[in-house]
């Protein structure tokens, strides 16, 4: 077995994370996980009580890293704060546009618990989804959207549409083209406050 200088519970989500990404959560069993965590299936069942518990922990991995990067994104872009939000679904296109590219894990995950609502996995994914949703709010409220909330809302229906498109489609485009849509709404928001964008 091999050994690595990380924490045992993080060897093993890494591990997670990278087979339920590349290859879905139900085609990944728990031996496969330990196997590439160099590990025992009796070691991962120490630190994780169920697969299902490892697919949560796999999913929360990704919380902060995924915002984090929006937020770079965004912080990075030049221009007013439509083309800042333009800037995340071009970023968002660039990287579909890799080999490797699967998509968004938390649909991706919850297309394959449709039916069991309940999961830990599912609450951790609208959990994500939900901080994201209230970042985009409050970056609007900044600016001196009237509706923050429902303008957020807008653009997460765009983000997760263009995911599915292009994860069915394999098209990056429609995410570019979300991106202009979104920036489009962005600028109709803020003229709507009688303030112009910076």
């Amino acid at each position: 077995m091999r050994t690595s200088g990380k924490p045992t519970r993080e060897r093993i989500v890494d591990a997670a994370s990278k087979l339920f990404y590349g290859e879905g959560i139900r085609a990944v069993s728990v031996d496969a996980v330990a196997e590439k965590a160099g590990l025992t299936k009796r070691t991962l069942y120490y630190h994780f009580q169920s697969k299902d518990e490892l697919i949560a922990a796999y999913l929360d991995g990704r919380d902060q890293p995924n915002l984090a990067l929006f937020q770079r994104w965004f912080g990075e872009a030049e221009g007013g704060i439509d083309q800042k939000i333009r800037a995340i679904f071009q970023n968002l296109a660039e990287a579909a546009r890799h080999p490797r590219w699967k998509g968004c894990g938390y649909l991706r995950t919850a297309a394959e618990l449709a039916d069991m609502p309940g999961h830990p996995a599912i609450k951790t994914g609208i959990a994500h989804k939900k901080r994201v949703e209230a970042w985009l709010a409050s970056a609007f409220a900044a600016e001196g959207v009237r509706s923050p909330e429902l303008l957020a809302r807008q653009i997460i229906l765009l983000l997760d549409g263009c995911f599915a498109v292009v994860l069915l489609n394999r098209d990056a485009s429609y995410m570019e083209t979300a991106g202009e849509a979104a920036a489009t709404l962005v600028k109709s928001a803020l003229a709507q406050t009688g303030r112009k964008n910076r």
